[in-house]
């Protein structure tokens, strides 16, 4: 189970993909319908940033309105990506690592899909879990 490659988890995704002119309220709007914590924000196609809830409680916090605010003012620009080749316990430790909980799957430029903590499954958990008290043991 903990090998399983990013590809096959994302395999039929469709994710949700805004351009950066898109309001913080179109994206919060869209975000809920889709019950999806984040947007990836592409311009022609190719991911130039990524908006979550914490983007936008960090908007709203800061007296950005949202109705106005475009997601390129809110969006964390140029976010880490990861391959779908690479198996689901990378995606968790780079997450876990960087303090992420959304990760984009990029391929060649192209978006592929993302994947947060939600997607993985108790045994890939674990496994994480094992290896970071192990870490804290050594350390």
């Amino acid at each position: 189970m903990t090998n399983r490659n990013l590809a096959v988890i994302v395999k039929d995704q469709h994710p949700l993909m805004l351009s950066p002119d898109t309001t913080i309220q179109q994206a919060c709007k869209r975000m809920w319908e889709r019950r999806v914590g984040a947007v990836l924000v592409t311009d022609a196609g190719k991911l130039v940033g990524i908006f979550t809830g914490r983007d936008a409680v960090r908007a709203l916090a800061t007296g950005h309105a949202p109705a106005d605010t475009p997601l390129s003012v809110a969006m964390t620009p140029k976010p880490e990506t990861i391959g779908p080749e690479a198996r689901a316990i990378d995606a968790l430790r780079h997450m876990s690592d960087a303090g992420y909980r959304h990760l984009p799957i990029v391929a060649d430029g192209r978006i592929i899909g993302i994947v947060s903590r939600g997607d993985f499954k108790g045994v890939e958990l674990s496994r994480l879990e094992d290896e970071t008290a192990l870490w804290e043991r050594i350390a």
